[in-house]
């Protein structure tokens, strides 16, 4: 079977014309937004979620016999003292973002931000496996199985995934004010997101070359590696506060295009110099600088229309969902030290 016959449909923005600056160039902002990015302290905002998300972290993986399993889970989980020590956090934010967005209490979404982490980080410490890309760092320091051997990496990844989806169960608070079906909904959204048609389909399509092939190609390898975690992060978060089917939607959208631009702008500083080696570099290649360029705007774009949707109804919550894609481009700030702001 032909590389090129399993890809799944993919609706792309029509691209705008090529940038001939290797520069991200900005992109007008709405209407709705007005001065949003200036208006919001992201900053602040992230790390307030960072540390309630380390806190449900660090209760969820105590060290436990077989101690070795579970020390090279709690590595490949929580922070460590590197330079990028400091972990984003990306998918629990965006699940947070979107839960309170809705109104809905930050408590209600936290298991599921932690669960989602769990799984992220699970996906690295298999996607850095000598069998696939072979990294030997990670945020800054040795890989998991740099640092523990690949047996204990792979046990750690694979004891990762249950451990995600045992947490949502054991502590979301249900029924009230999360209703049992909706706990259902979740589960089943996670399971999906890393499952052979969402994240497992991406490291695949990756390891099969498409990357060296066409545009499209290229794009569907970015949305299902990482357009699914972001999507799957916005989903839970809107299941989680009450959304519509309209709003979930919505929030699918934007989640989807936030974790391709973040990735694609990722790639795009590491050819400019302007960021970590990644290796990954087939993207660029593939796409040229020009081309990309003129995605990124795009799809910068694309999320602030999602955005849009939300903001006459719900004013200021809807500041930061502006105000990840401002952060998905410029990276204004640095989360090791945001991490350090009292």
């Amino acid at each position: 079977m032909a590389l090129s016959s399993i890809f799944l449909p993919l609706p792309l923005p029509k691209l705008l014309s090529s940038s001939r600056s290797h520069r991200l160039l900005p992109v007008r902002a709405s209407s709705a937004a007005p001065a949003a990015s200036a208006s919001f302290d992201l900053r602040r905002y992230w790390t307030s979620l960072i540390a309630d998300v380390e806190s449900e972290l660090d209760a969820a993986m105590p060290m436990r016999p077989p101690e070795s399993i579970h020390a090279a889970m709690r590595y490949a989980v929580l922070p460590g003292a590197g330079k990028e020590g400091a972990a984003k956090r990306a998918p629990p934010v965006l699940c947070v973002a979107a839960c309170e967005l809705l109104g809905a209490p930050r408590s209600a979404a936290l298991p599921a931000a932690a669960a989602l982490e769990m799984l992220h980080a699970a996906s690295l410490v298999h996607d850095d496996l000598p069998c696939f890309d072979a990294a030997p760092t990670r945020r800054g320091r040795p890989s998991t199985h740099a640092a523990f051997g690949t047996d204990m990496a792979v046990l750690a990844g694979d004891a990762l995934f249950p451990l995600a989806y045992t947490h949502v169960i054991a502590h979301t608070p249900s029924p009230d004010p999360v209703p049992h079906a909706v706990l259902l909904r979740v589960m089943a959204e996670l399971a999906r997101a890393v499952g052979s048609t969402g994240m497992a389909a991406g490291q695949f399509l990756d390891l099969a070359g498409a990357t060296a092939l066409g545009e499209d190609e290229v794009m569907q390898v970015l949305t299902k590696k990482f357009g699914e975690m972001a999507e799957c992060s916005a989903a839970c978060g809107a299941m989680l506060g009450g959304a519509g089917p309209d709003e979930e939607a919505a929030l699918r959208r934007y989640g989807r295009t936030i974790g391709v631009l973040y990735e694609l702008v990722d790639d795009i500083r590491s050819a400019s110099g302007n960021g970590k080696m990644r290796r990954n570099a087939s993207v660029l290649r593939a796409l040229g600088m020009d081309r990309a360029l003129g995605i990124v705007e795009e799809l910068k774009a694309q999320a602030k229309t999602e955005a849009d949707r939300f903001a006459g109804k719900y004013g200021d919550r809807v500041l930061p969902l502006y105000s990840f894609v401002d952060y998905a481009v410029d990276r204004g700030f640095e989360l090791q030290d945001a991490a350090a702001t009292p």
